[in-house]
């Protein structure tokens, strides 16, 4: 299924195996952390990603789960430096929305990401809770949209 607004251009749908490499080449952690390639390839391979395109050109993806206590989770969420604060991430989350078969849709940042706050909130999500522990000083928000 893809997803359009005329308004911005940005086309969204499910990854494709062949969308890897351009999803990787936008992301810079995934340069230096072959890990994060791994766990995209993993993703796409389940259908729990969906991707950004602009102008015909991968601008970002996102990653779901969706066994976070029985709902969907965003687990990543990820915008190349050149798309940032243009809506891709907004639209991404909205792709993650239309895919998730739950009532409720959680993610989480740490509290040092001021970023991913503000496109979370953008997006209509709200705070859930705090999860203390995992990055030593930077707790873990945890946020939930409510789908209809």
């Amino acid at each position: 299924m893809r997803n359009r607004d005329e308004t911005d251009g940005i086309i969204t749908r499910a990854a494709l195996p062949s969308d890897v490499d351009a999803m990787l080449a936008c992301d810079a952690y995934a340069q230096a952390h072959a890990s994060r390639g791994e766990a995209v390839r993993t993703a796409v391979g389940k259908g729990h990603c969906q991707v950004a395109i602009r102008a015909g050109q991968v601008t970002g993806y996102v990653l779901t789960r969706d066994d976070f206590f029985d709902y969907g989770f965003v687990s990543l969420v990820v915008v190349s430096p050149a798309h940032q604060r243009c809506g891709v991430g907004v639209r991404l989350l909205a792709a993650a929305e239309a895919a998730c078969t739950t009532a409720k849709l959680f993610t989480s940042t740490n509290q040092s990401n001021l970023a991913a706050q503000r496109l979370f909130a953008s997006a209509g999500f709200v705070r859930s809770g705090q999860i203390d522990h995992l990055d030593d000083g930077d707790p873990e928000l945890v946020y939930v949209k409510f789908l209809p």
